[in-house]
């Protein structure tokens, strides 16, 4: 099943490394060279591989996934990627699917489908081994990319299907205990969605907590045992990997790039900077 993937994914990116498809949330990657580490916020994503191998940092945990395994977060989250194992000959394919959040919801009640909450599932980021099931619905979505008349009534429901093997899969009490309202999950999931909408904007850690209707000392223990991260790490990076963007795709300067993601001395922002990215913001630009 795997190669009947790879031939899907090798025909679909020829001429491109990234292709955002017709189909909501769905893109296709290849790359024929392994890839130097690489950050960015990785959106509520199911990801798996038709061919090659890649690595996931997050926080001090490294995650390899191949064609034999996926990776999901459960929610947005700041990594470092790398792909590790890619040739002209056998290049690394990869597909990448967004998790909707109101469809996961949905199909839990649908399902009636509960969880009971277990100190070995906190993270919001796991490998999983891949199912004939599930490589099987990923087939027929990819499928969908060469018949436009039949996209629009079948991709919402193979996704629907995508999602649920997924929600069922060893792993899917991860996805639950995110998706299910009123759950902590949820609550980090909403503090995660204003920082990713006001990371420029200094904030208290308690008015946070407060917001979303917690405890400053579990919301602080909640968001690192889902994120890896304490929430002011997580908000520097949002930081960090804003400013790379705009210093690689706005032309910004080094000084206009540091204001407007929030910090306010220079001499700090480069010293977080070359820290997090291993050269400073002016070596940076010079490559």
């Amino acid at each position: 099943m795997e190669n009947n993937l790879a031939a899907l994914v090798d025909a679909q990116t020829k001429d491109t490394n990234k292709y955002e498809t017709p189909i909501n949330g769905l893109s296709l990657h290849r790359w024929d060279t392994p890839t130097a580490p690489t950050s960015y916020v990785l959106d509520a994503s199911l990801c798996m591989i038709a061919q090659g191998k890649k690595q996931v940092i997050l926080g001090e945990e490294t995650y390899v996934y191949d064609a034999n395994h996926f990776l999901f977060t459960a929610i947005d989250l700041p990594v470092i990627a790398q792909i590790i194992e890619a040739s002209p000959q056998t290049p690394y394919l990869g597909v990448i699917l967004k998790l909707d959040p109101y469809v996961l919801a949905e199909l839990m009640l649908d399902a009636h489908l509960s969880f009971r909450p277990s100190s070995d599932d906190k993270k919001g980021v796991a490998i999983g081994m891949m199912t004939t099931s599930l490589s099987d619905a990923l087939v027929r979505l990819i499928k969908l990319l060469d018949a436009p008349q039949d996209r629009a009534i079948l991709a919402p429901l193979i996704i629907k299907e995508i999602f649920y093997r997924l929600l069922m899969s060893p792993q899917g009490n991860r996805l639950k205990r995110i998706a299910a309202a009123g759950t902590t999950g949820h609550r980090i999931v909403q503090a995660i969605e204003w920082l990713k909408m006001n990371f420029a904007t200094p904030f208290q850690v308690a008015t946070l907590a407060r917001t979303v209707g917690m405890s400053t000392s579990s919301f602080h223990q909640h968001f690192r045992d889902i994120t890896s991260m304490s929430p002011l790490q997580y908000q520097k990076r949002l930081r960090l990997t804003e400013a790379r963007r705009l210093l690689m795709t706005e032309n910004s300067d080094i000084s206009s790039a540091s204001l407007q993601v929030g910090y306010e001395s220079l001499s700090q922002f480069s010293r977080e900077y070359k820290r997090f990215f291993g050269m400073s913001p002016s070596e940076y630009v010079r490559q």
